[in-house]
């Protein structure tokens, strides 16, 4: 999902379209969603009370939580949405991890309705917020190598991972960043220094502490190299207890969660803006442009309104005068950057001196003809 929002869109309106329904269809409906997110929704003329939502998310991480089905705690949050109208399935569909029954005959009526449905819309954000709270709940102090916490690896999607580090006063989010053009990796440089700079302010007080720096910070030492190899660097947040208290956690997790797409979103919507600031200067370039020729057009026809005056004989003394001083002129452009004084200087100490040789030389033609007779 990558949306801001916990209720996924697609899914919210395949639910409200079958509960607004006035009779009862067969409807098969298939949804694939970002970080490798699938939705399988059912409803049968047969049982016109119930329709059957079936889903399928990767596990954060593989590492951590071991088994591919759901937990009790995870379980017993996606039960909290509406006891009254959602209903799990044991055991799910083949090929999803859970499966619920909904039925929309309890379903609360006026605005309410909408509520419920945006709730059992948001299904994935609760069970990805409930694996990542009972990771941070379980990790406990054995997992200290060197004085350091050895980190969690978190997958949301296959190629953006980022790291969860429990300490004892804090818990450490590191998010490595790649970016595929190099102006990304410009904008979104400039945005992390600017993050930094705000969160840390005296105004962000309360806000979880930023860090980004190019190269992995220290808690990431002896990860993997292509889990390390980025061109937008690193980016930390510390996260306290009191951004993890009551209805904070909920909210914690899940902007951790979409760090990423927040980044791109704001990458994308500062690289649209920069375009369009970009083809509005250039408008009023060409307006300026055209501008000012309309305004050689006109001086052009006025010109060409001009009476034509009787031709002139020239002599050809003056044809002569006229080319030699055009010749001149044209040489002074050509020539380069004159120096005041340079030339009497140049005829003073630049010239070559006249040789004049004692020995006299005879022509040889001379001599052959008297070598002859």
């Amino acid at each position: 999902m990558a949306c801001f929002e916990h209720a996924s869109p697609a899914l919210k309106e395949i639910l409200l379209r079958l509960y607004r329904g006035e009779r009862a269809i067969d409807a098969d409906h298939h949804l694939h969603e970002f970080g490798s997110v699938d939705y399988y929704i059912q409803s049968l003329v047969s049982d016109p009370d119930h329709t059957y939502l079936s889903i399928s998310t990767p596990i954060l991480s593989q590492a951590f939580l071991i088994s591919t089905r759901l937990s009790r705690y995870t379980i017993e949050k996606v039960k909290a949405i509406s006891a009254e109208v959602v209903e799990i399935v044991e055991p799910p569909k083949e090929g999803y991890q859970l499966t619920l029954r909904l039925n929309f005959a309890r379903m609360p009526r006026g605005k309410e309705s909408i509520k419920t449905i945006t709730d059992i819309a948001a299904v994935q954000g609760v069970i990805l917020s409930s694996q990542l709270e009972e990771m941070l709940m379980n990790v406990n102090s054995q997992d200290v190598a060197q004085g350091m916490y050895k980190p969690i690896k978190l997958v949301y999607h296959p190629r953006e991972p980022f790291y969860i580090i429990k300490q004892p006063q804090k818990i450490t989010a590191v998010f490595p960043m790649r970016f595929k053009e190099k102006t990304d990796v410009i904008i979104a440089t400039t945005f992390f220094q600017e993050l930094m700079d705000v969160a840390n302010s005296k105004a962000c007080a309360k806000a979880p502490h930023c860090i980004w720096s190019p190269i992995p910070p220290p808690e990431l030492r002896g990860e993997a190299i292509e889990d390390l190899s980025t061109n937008g660097g690193f980016v930390s947040f510390d996260i306290t207890s009191r951004h993890i208290e009551g209805k904070r956690l909920d909210k914690t997790v899940w902007n951790l969660l979409n760090f990423y797409a927040f980044v791109k979103n704001h990458v994308k919507s500062t690289r649209g803006f920069i375009q369009r600031r970009m083809r509005t200067c250039l408008k009023s370039l060409v307006e300026v442009l055209k501008k000012t020729g309309l305004q050689d057009d006109q001086q052009i026809k006025e010109v060409k309104g001009y009476k034509r005056k009787k031709l002139v004989n020239f002599t050809k003394f003056m044809i002569l005068s006229y080319r030699s001083d055009f010749t001149s002129k044209l040489k002074r452009i050509r020539s380069r950057l004159k120096i005041h004084g340079f030339s009497r200087f140049r005829r003073k100490w630049l010239t070559f001196p006249n040789f004049s040789s004692k020995t006299k030389y005879r022509k040889m033609e001379k001599d052959i003809s008297l070598q002859h007779n």
